[in-house]
C-alpha cells in the first residue's frame, strides 16, 4: 500500500498560486523539488504515492511521486507528475520535515460535505483541542 508525503506550499497563498508555480517549474511532465533529506519511507512513497501540497493549514491539491533522483550536491529531488490533482480540502497542520499520510487518511477528489473544510484554521484548531472535531 502507498504511503504519501505532506509538504507545506512556501508562499503560496492560493491553490491557484499553487498552480501557477508547478506549471513555471515544470519540464517534460515533471516538476522536481529540492530537499536536503531524502525522506525516510520514499520506497513506499514512489510506488503509488502522492505530495500533497498543504495551503493555509488545508491540504488542497496532490501530485504524484514519480521517483527520488540523488544530485550531485548531495541533496535530492523528487520528482513528481506536473499535473496537479485538487482534492476535496482536509485541516492539516502546517510544519517542517516530512510527515507521512497512510492511504485510508489521504483526502480523496470527492467533496466533502461536513463544511469542517470551510472553518478559519484557528477556530478549527481551538475546536480540535475540544474534540469536537
Amino acid at each position: 500500500m502507498p504511503v504519501h508525503l505532506t509538504k507545506v506550499a512556501y508562499g503560496a497563498k492560493t491553490l491557484p498560486t499553487l498552480e501557477k508555480r508547478i506549471a513555471a517549474r515544470a519540464r517534460n511532465g515533471e516538476v522536481r523539488l529540492v530537499t536536503k533529506r531524502r525522506p525516510r519511507r520514499h520506497e513506499e512513497a514512489v510506488d503509488g504515492g502522492a505530495l500533497h501540497w498543504i495551503i493555509k493549514h488545508r491540504i488542497v491539491a496532490r501530485s504524484r511521486i514519480l521517483r527520488f533522483d540523488h544530485r550531485s550536491d548531495g541533496r535530492w529531488d523528487i520528482v513528481c507528475s506536473d499535473r496537479l490533482e485538487v482534492v476535496a480540502a482536509k485541516p492539516k497542520r502546517a510544519h517542517q520535515g516530512w510527515r507521512y499520510l497512510e492511504e485510508a487518511d489521504a483526502p480523496g477528489t470527492d467533496a466533502d460535505d461536513s463544511g469542517i473544510a470551510e472553518l478559519p484554521p484557528r477556530l478549527y484548531g481551538k475546536l480540535a483541542a475540544l474534540s469536537l472535531v
